[in-house]
């Protein structure tokens, strides 16, 4: 195994021959696990310095080549060499290092100490019969990453880009067993870690934790256990925030490709119990199986750490979380092939958004977080729901009650037929107010463009007045009701076949042709028609604090559009009836109509009658707004707005009738709808009577 070459220069001194410089050729240092070959060592006695080279190294399975210590110190007895404050270069370039070797020739140990830059050092020990101890003291990245880049550069470029920080300390004890088997164990703890990510998805600070980690080889396989102690600190994991606390006990098997892991529990605020298990193939970094569970999961301290930045990451600081949960889900191929949930008093609710309305004006009839009404809340909630990517499941809850914005819901059960990309639901009964929301045939799909499915939606009739007063509407008589059994959802689009009908003001309004793009997107679009019969003048004038018009009208709104859920096109017409019916509108009424019409809208002389009669008779009235980007295009009873003109340039809206006659005349056709709504706003506000001059 070894060849010893020695070529030695006879310097004479003082009439003697000594040996000046010495230079050693070994073919050979083998030791389990590590090999030199191509060792030379050049001594210069007059320097007591000198130079080891490595032509190959191999430790394990990695292997590099051109490996030099220029030695500060070299020192050759005994069948032993030892190089101090050594300068190591690797390939031609230089290591920010300086290093200790003593090497004993045949079967002796293999002593290495690395001094780092910046203080930090390790300590390394390879003993005749194979065992193996590292001491690392006081590493860090910068300084880790630099020894490392010429060992293994992919690692070393890992750490400058995750810019890490912090400081190790660690001790790694490797020793070979009877019969060919083996031990390792590594234990340490890392001090005010860190990283970060240019992308700021993934950062940490002041980390502190201890690790251990114990591996034990039988033949071709080993059995490993490894613990983790999280201590300080917080890391960003995006959309997760977590923070200090947790600790990991998990122990497995590794037969040189997977990595199995056996049981895995770990310990965190808010569970009782988290366990899993698992096998990752580390030839082709998959993850083949992994089964977790989580028992006795307590929403309000897990929801709001782990569930709302994964549900609505945007938005989590709005969700509510109450009740108990267990969840059972198993992955295979790195899909969910299996999902288990129970839950047991569990509440959910979603908060608006900062500045938004609360349901009494107040913000303190709801039971957000932050005492804002809930723009939609369930609870409590218990029951089962289980699902399958290999076939069917069910989801059987019971819901104790809930609100959808300003609307309280009753109690009521939910049965659905759980498939691998969608949902079944046969009938679902929702109380709202002394009526229901009834889901009927509902089918859901779930496809890499989005959601779509089908189903009925019927509104059971609802009373107006118990409406109007949960919404914080002026009362109204009547009832609402809706048949809408050909609802259809595709990505992208809502569509909803049938009528909204509400029976209001002694007449009945209908909407139909409802359509909405992007139904839950931040610019949704929705497209619709409004037909409005018979409805009493006095009733809705009295309703909104308009002034009193009696008689009744005819509305219809055409090509009504809504972008963000607010007005953007349509054309609407309101008409009086034809009829015998006694038509009469006061002096406020009259008043109002002419400010919505622009100002101006009366004559001098039928101001000066305002003075005198409280009230005033009418053979008919109308009004009309083509509102196109941005502006009302304004009518009254003429035809159209650019129509029946009068000389003037004005527009009717009322035509008297009656001693004395009175007219309400329009003259700004063209009004800006902000304004416009503004205008209404004021009128309806404003229940002051009209000062006359």
């Amino acid at each position: 195994m070894l060849v010893l070459l020695v070529l030695a220069t006879a310097v004479p001194i003082a009439g003697a021959a000594v040996f000046r410089v010495l230079a050693l050729q070994i073919g050979e240092i083998s030791r389990p696990g590590l090999v030199v070959q191509e060792l030379r060592v050049r001594l210069d006695a007059h320097e007591q310095g000198g130079e080891l080279a490595i032509g190959r190294l191999q430790v394990g399975a990695r292997e590099w080549r051109a490996l030099s210590l220029r030695c500060g110190r070299l020192r050759i007895d005994d069948g032993a060499f030892a190089c101090t404050a050594a300068r190591v270069d690797l390939g031609g370039r230089r290591l920010p290092v300086e290093a200790d070797v003593e090497v004993t020739l045949g079967v002796g140990p293999v002593r290495v100490v690395l001094r780092l830059a910046d203080g930090g050092r390790i300590d390394a020990a390879l003993q005749a019969d194979g065992r193996f101890r590292a001491n690392l003291h006081r590493l860090t990245s910068p300084a880790a990453a630099a020894v490392l880049e010429p060992w293994h550069a992919e690692l070393a470029s890992r750490l400058r880009d995750l810019e890490a920080a912090g400081v190790l300390d660690a001790e790694l004890d490797y020793r070979l067993g009877e019969g060919g088997g083996a031990f390792a164990q590594l234990r340490g703890r890392l001090s005010g870690g860190g990283f970060g990510r240019a992308d700021g998805l993934l950062a940490a600070e002041g980390v502190g934790a201890a690790f251990a980690f114990e591996a034990r080889a039988t033949g071709a396989a080993w059995s490993w256990s490894a613990q983790l102690d999280w201590d300080a600190g917080a890391a960003y994991v995006h959309p997760l925030l977590v923070e200090a606390g947790p600790r990991l006990h998990a122990r497995g098997r590794f037969d040189g490709r997977r990595i199995e892991l056996e049981a895995a529990e770990l310990a965190i605020d808010g569970l009782e119990l988290a366990t899993a298990r698992g096998v990752f193939d580390s030839s082709t970094r998959t993850l083949e199986a992994l089964v977790v569970e989580l028992t006795g999961a307590d929403l309000p301290r897990i929801g709001p750490r782990w569930l709302a930045p994964l549900l609505v990451p945007a938005n989590a600081q709005r969700l509510r979380f109450e009740g108990r949960a267990d969840l059972r889900a198993e992955l295979r191929a790195g899909r969910l092939e299996t999902l288990g949930v129970e839950l047991r008093g569990a509440g959910f609710g979603l908060a608006p958004p900062q500045g938004g309305y609360s349901a009494d004006g107040e913000g303190e009839a709801g039971s957000g977080a932050n005492g804002e009404a809930e723009l939609l809340a369930f609870g409590p909630v218990d029951g089962l729901v289980r699902w399958s990517s290999r076939g069917s499941g069910t989801a059987a809850l019971q819901v104790g009650g809930g609100r959808w914005e300003k609307l309280a819901l009753g109690a009521f059960a939910l049965d659905a037929a759980l498939e691998p990309a969608g949902l079944r639901l046969s009938r679902v009964r929702v109380p709202v107010l002394d009526g229901a929301l009834v889901l009927e045939d509902l089918a859901l799909g779930w496809s890499a463009a989005g959601w779509e499915g089908s189903g009925g939606v019927v509104l059971e009739p609802v009373s107006m007045p118990s409406l109007t007063e949960a919404l914080g509407l002026p009362g109204m008589a009547g009832v609402m009701s809706a048949a809408l059994p050909g609802v259809r959802l595709s990505p992208g689009e809502l569509v909803l076949d049938g009528t909204l009908a509400v029976s209001v003001f002694g007449g009945w309004l209908q909407v139909s042709g409802l359509r909405v793009r992007e139904p839950f997107g931040v610019a949704s679009h929705l497209t619709g028609e409004i037909e409005a019969r018979h409805i009493d003048l006095a009733q809705l004038t009295e309703t909104f604090s308009f002034g009193s018009i009696t008689g009744h009208i005819d509305a219809d709104v055409r090509g009504l559009e809504l972008s963000s859920w607010r007005p953007t096109a349509f054309d609407a017409r309101i008409a009086s009836i034809e009829g015998d019916e006694r038509r009469r509108i006061s002096q406020r009424a009259v008043e109002n109509l002419s400010a919505l019409g622009g100002g101006g809208a009366l004559a001098v002389m039928q101001r000066s009658v305002l003075r005198l009669f409280e009230n005033f008779g009418y053979r008919e009235l109308g009004l009309r707004c083509r509102l196109a980007n941005g502006v009302c295009e304004m009518g009254g009873l003429d035809a159209g707005p650019d129509s029946g003109a009068r000389a003037d340039g004005g527009f009717a809206i009322v035509r008297g009738g009656g001693i004395p006659a009175l007219d309400v005349i329009g003259y700004n056709r063209r009004v800006d709808w902000s304004e416009l709504v503004a205008r209404l706003q004021r009128v309806v506000a404003e229940d002051v009577s009209p000062t006359i001059d």
